[in-house]
Order: structure tokens, then C-alpha cells, then sequence
């Protein structure tokens, strides 16, 4: 009973987070709208904090699932493909869910200061990427990336914080790979808040195509291979997977990608 509660409380706070936005997030409209008595709801979450808190925590599991998942769904050793699955992946969760998208990366919460409790959640979904790449790294599968040595070497100060987050996800990945990594991964989100938060508006009409081909180009910057369907089309002229047969025609999302 008090998980369906709660789960019922969560539900009518995300409905009232898209009518209202999270700074006007009230327990006390909650629990009107839910019709408990104003005091009950405090045995669930003591104060607005509390359950903005939970709602955040959700979010982030939400789409670090949604990552995992369709990292799962590809083959180990296709990490172009992966990177691909993972960067559609958090789109499309974005998409479905805009309002908690924007309660974990849009504007903070004037007053709210997240707790402890939402560190681990919110590197969910940073870390099957690093994972992905760190496996890239150690099997020897990333690619120098073009131009890459026309660049001057990394400053003391970009290599130090290169080196913390390698301890932190990126154990057997070069430094030049983890800024690399950290400039694709945000580019991604950039990519996807401005498509949310209206910034593509009478700019770009079609935001799923050029989102694909810039998950293309920044796993080149990274130096990871693209997804081998792609490089097997390019070869012999028609799509084949990994075996060299050819490729499913009824695959639509990948005809999608590969024709931009």
C-alpha cells in the first residue's frame, strides 16, 4: 500500500512538473489533487525537496536504463554501434519525456540543492558510455581520428582532470580519448536540450537525421569505428552485417541511418 501511495504521489508531481514546472511543485496541490489530507503526505516525503529528490533520482534511472538497455541490444564488439544505440536511446527518452529531462538538465530549481543521493544515478548513464569506450580502448579497436596530430598536446590542466576521470571510468583509455569522450558526450546533450527547449525552432525541421550523423562524426572524434553495417555497405556497395551477408531490408532505422 505505501509503494502504490508513493508511486501515486510521484505520478501526480511529474503531471503538475508539466503544467507548472518544478519551482512551483507544492505538496500541499499534490496531495489536493490526490484528495489526502494535507499532513499525510509528509510520512512519504517531508518536504517539496524530498520528493523534487525522488523525482530527479527516477529520472536519471530512467534514462541510464534506457542506455544500458540498448547498449545490451548490440554486439559486444561493434562499438560503433553501440555508441550509435545509446546516443538514439537517450534521445528518444528525452523525447518521450521532456518535463523530467528538463528537472535533470535544464534550468536548476531555485532553492533545491541535490543531495548525495542523486550522484550515483546521474553517472549511470555517463558510465555505459565510458565503459564502452574504456572496452574500445583496451581492445585495441579506437581509431586515431583524423587531423587529430595537427593539434598542440593537452595543457597540465586539462591533462590532470583527463587523468581523474580516467581513475574514475576510463582506466585504459588515453587522455586525448577521455576529452574527446567528454566533448561527444556533451555535444549530445547539447544537441538534445536544444531540440527540446525550442532552439532548432525555423532552424531545423528534421532534428532525428542530423542527430544520427553527429553520432557518426563524434564517435569518429573519439576514434571509435562506425557501426559495422555502415562499414560493410561502404565496401561492397549494398548493406551486409558483420558475417557479410546481406543486411535485413526490413531494418528501418538503420536504412534511416546509413542514407543520410
Amino acid at each position: 500500500m505505501r509503494a502504490e501511495l508513493t508511486s501515486e504521489i510521484k505520478d501526480e508531481a511529474r503531471r503538475q512538473l508539466a503544467i507548472e514546472g518544478a519551482p512551483a511543485l507544492s505538496l500541499r496541490a499534490v496531495t489536493r489533487e490526490l484528495g489526502m489530507a494535507s499532513s499525510a503526505i509528509y510520512r512519504y516525503f517531508p518536504s517539496r525537496d524530498d520528493l523534487l529528490t525522488a523525482l530527479i533520482v527516477d529520472a536519471y534511472d530512467a534514462i541510464g536504463e534506457a542506455a544500458e538497455m540498448a547498449d545490451e541490444g548490440c554486439r559486444r564488439d561493434d562499438y560503433g554501434d553501440r555508441w550509435r544505440a545509446m546516443g538514439l536511446a537517450v534521445r528518444a527518452w528525452a523525447v518521450a519525456n521532456p518535463h523530467e529531462y528538463a528537472l535533470v538538465y535544464g534550468s536548476p530549481v531555485p532553492g533545491y540543492r541535490a543531495p548525495e543521493a542523486t550522484i550515483g544515478p546521474a553517472s549511470r548513464v555517463t558510465l555505459v558510455m565510458a565503459r564502452m569506450i574504456d572496452e574500445a580502448a583496451r581492445d585495441g579497436a579506437l581509431l586515431e581520428p583524423i587531423g587529430a596530430t595537427d593539434l598542440p598536446p593537452l595543457d597540465v590542466e586539462v591533462l590532470v582532470e583527463s587523468r581523474r576521470l580516467a581513475d574514475l571510468a576510463f582506466p585504459h583509455a588515453p587522455d586525448e580519448v577521455v576529452v574527446r569522450s567528454v566533448i561527444a558526450w556533451t555535444h549530445l546533450f547539447g544537441m538534445i536540450s536544444f531540440e527540446l527547449f525550442g532552439h532548432f525552432h525555423q532552424v531545423i525541421d528534421q532534428v532525428a537525421p542530423i542527430l544520427e550523423r553527429t553520432l557518426l562524426e563524434t564517435g569518429r572524434l573519439i576514434g571509435i569505428p562506425a557501426p559495422r553495417r555502415l562499414a560493410t555497405r561502404s565496401a561492397h556497395g549494398e548493406g551486409r552485417d558483420a558475417d557479410g551477408h546481406r543486411a535485413d531490408p526490413a531494418d528501418g532505422p538503420d536504412e534511416d541511418f546509413y542514407l543520410i
